[in-house]
């Protein structure tokens, strides 16, 4: 008989406390991808230092309006799950603000903004979220070489993959910025976080 008494019904992944003050000091809307990705790099560069997880961030937005719908910063470190980056905790957010898994479905257009190309999970969240357009820094070797992240086994094409099902892709949105924070991370010698890596 399964003791059921000891097993796990629920997780949680929060915001840190900072975040939404920080967001609070950015004038609205954020009307270019610049102004959106500038959030971005602003968050991730706060975030790793905060100690709350890598230097990640993402934002759910709405490109016609500029308003953000939703903040995320990875948190794998303070909410001790390996699946809370960034993308997944924006694009939750933004799922639980507007009451749908499907983005799409509620609110048609919207895009995520991270301050990379997603990773092996990251790209799946990317799909199956209702997001519209997906706006990066960049796209790959330097963030797993200057990071020593293992963003696991992207496809070549992903972008287009995006693209077939619907999903607009716009890369390197202020892509130097995305350099000089994981360069910061690099030296740093801040946790690298990848399960059992040898």
């Amino acid at each position: 008989m399964i003791n059921t008494s000891i097993l796990a019904t629920g997780f949680t992944a929060v915001l840190p406390d900072w975040v939404m003050p920080f967001v609070a000091d950015y004038q609205a809307p954020l009307v270019t991808s610049e102004d959106r990705m500038a959030l971005v790099h602003a968050l991730a560069d706060r975030n790793h230092v905060a100690g709350n997880g890598g230097p990640f961030a993402a934002v759910v937005a709405d490109p016609a309006t500029g308003e953000i719908v939703s903040v995320g910063v990875n948190v794998v470190l303070s909410s001790g799950l390996s699946s809370a980056h960034a993308e997944v905790t924006a694009i939750s957010l933004a799922q639980v603000g507007l009451g749908s898994w499907d983005l799409a479905a509620t609110r048609p257009g919207l895009e995520l903004v991270v301050n990379w190309r997603p990773c092996a999970m990251c790209f799946g969240a990317v799909l199956w979220s209702g997001v519209q357009r997906l706006v990066v820094a960049g796209d790959g070797p330097d963030l797993e070489r200057l990071t020593g992240f293992d963003e696991g086994p992207v496809v070549a094409d992903w972008a287009e993959q995006l693209a077939l099902r619907g999903i607009e892709v716009e890369q390197d949105v202020l892509r130097d910025g995305a350099i000089a924070t994981y360069t910061a991370y690099g030296e740093s010698q801040a946790l690298v976080y990848n399960a059992r890596r040898s």
